[in-house]
C-alpha cells in the first residue's frame, strides 16, 4: 500500500527541538481550492488562504499534497480509512520513541472532500483514542457527522467568514458546533462572534502576536490550547489587528 505523507507544520508542532524546529510531521494535507478538497471554500478564504499561497511558493510542499490527493480522490471509504490508518500507526511511534504527545491536526492545508473521505476520518480517529486530534472545516456536511459521531478525542471547527456566515449560525444553534470566526480585524470578528454565540470568543494569541509560532518552549498552538481541547470559540483577523 502507498503511504500518505504528513507534513510538519510550526505553528501545531507537538515536539520542539531545543533549537526551535520541528521533530515529528503531525499533521496532513491535501491540496486546497474547490478544484480539489475544499468544496465549501468562501471567496474569503480563497483570497487570503495561507496554505494555498503555501503551495505556489514550495514546491516540495505542493508535491506532497498532490500526492495524497492523488491516493484518496477516488478511494472507497474503507480504502481511505486503511492509508489514513497506517499514516497514524507511523505518527503514534514517532510520539512513543521520542516520548511526545499524540496531537494531530487534520488538514492543516485543504478540508473533508467527500462524504466517503470523512467517514473514513470518522473511523480512524475513533480507532487511536490515545491520540488528540482537532480540525477546522467549511464543508457542511463533514461538520455535521463529525458532530453527531460524539467523537471525545477530536475537537471540531466549522470555519466562518461574511460570505458563510448564516451556515455558521445554524450549526452553532442547531448543534452547537464551535466556530472560527475570520474577520478582517478583532474589533469587527468579536461582535460578530458575540452576536452569534453570546460570547466574543477567544483572539488567536499567535494570529494577534502575544505568543511566537514556535520557539524552545513549544508551538504556538501546543502552548495555547484553545483550540485543541474546544474550550472557546476562535475569532482570527486577517490584518492581525
Amino acid at each position: 500500500m502507498t503511504t500518505l505523507k504528513r507534513s510538519k507544520d510550526r505553528k501545531v508542532a507537538n515536539y520542539v527541538t531545543a533549537s526551535g524546529g520541528v521533530s515529528i510531521a503531525n499533521t496532513f494535507g491535501l491540496p486546497s481550492g474547490k478544484a480539489y478538497s475544499c468544496p465549501g471554500a468562501t471567496s474569503v478564504c480563497e483570497v487570503i488562504c495561507y496554505a494555498g499561497k503555501l503551495e505556489k511558493i514550495y514546491k516540495g510542499v505542493r508535491t506532497n499534497l498532490l500526492h495524497n490527493w492523488s491516493l484518496l480522490k477516488d478511494a472507497s471509504e474503507d480504502e481511505s480509512r486503511a492509508m489514513l490508518s497506517a499514516m497514524l500507526q507511523e505518527f503514534r511511534a514517532d510520539c512513543e520513541r521520542r516520548g511526545a504527545d499524540k496531537l494531530f491536526r487534520i488538514h492543516w492545508d485543504g478540508d473533508f472532500f467527500s462524504d466517503d473521505y470523512t467517514a473514513a476520518w470518522i473511523s480512524v480517529v475513533r480507532d487511536f483514542p490515545d491520540v488528540t486530534f482537532w480540525v477546522y472545516t467549511r464543508n457542511v456536511s463533514a461538520a455535521v457527522a463529525i458532530h453527531k459521531a460524539g467523537i471525545s478525542n477530536l475537537t471540531l471547527y466549522f470555519s466562518a467568514d461574511s460570505v458563510n456566515l448564516p451556515i455558521a449560525k445554524m450549526l452553532h444553534k442547531t448543534y452547537g458546533i464551535l466556530l472560527a470566526y475570520l474577520a478582517d480585524t478583532f474589533a469587527e470578528g468579536q461582535p460578530m462572534m458575540r452576536s452569534i454565540t453570546g460570547k466574543v470568543g477567544a483572539k488567536c494569541p499567535e494570529n494577534k502576536g502575544s505568543i511566537p509560532l514556535i520557539s524552545h518552549e513549544g508551538s504556538a498552538c501546543v502552548r495555547c490550547g484553545l483550540c485543541i481541547s474546544g474550550k472557546a470559540n476562535i475569532v482570527f483577523s486577517r490584518s492581525k489587528k
